[in-house]
């Protein structure tokens, strides 16, 4: 079955920054794409960044400049690296993966 652990969420003020970090397992994890989302309280979870097996990045246009989402295949790890942070980015962060797979999530708050 496979595994996603996401970590490195906390409390951070705003303008501040965190790396979030997805460690995969029992996956092959070149071949598969992988998204950040996030969901706010009373909130639809949201897409945040992704990128394809190819390295091809999307975001969110509301965190564009701000996020950034890499991998690194020897590691089998995500991440997202945020900057600039701003309360309204509070919400818990999962990592997914194309094909359906999705961690427990990791809580990030930025006070104002």
């Amino acid at each position: 079955q496979v595994q996603l652990v996401e970590s490195g969420g906390g409390l951070v003020q705003a303008g501040g920054s965190l790396r979030l970090s997805c460690a995969a397992s029992r996956i092959t994890f070149s071949i598969n794409g992988f998204g950040w989302y996030r969901q706010a309280p009373g909130k639809q979870r949201e897409l945040v960044a992704s990128i394809t097996r190819s390295g091809i990045r999307n975001y969110a246009d509301s965190v564009k400049g701000r996020f950034t989402i890499s991998r690194d295949n020897a590691k089998n790890t995500v991440y997202l690296q945020m900057n600039s942070l701003k309360p309204e980015d509070t919400a818990v962060y999962y990592c997914s993966t194309s094909s359906g797979n999705w961690g427990q999530g990791t809580q990030v708050t930025v006070s104002s």
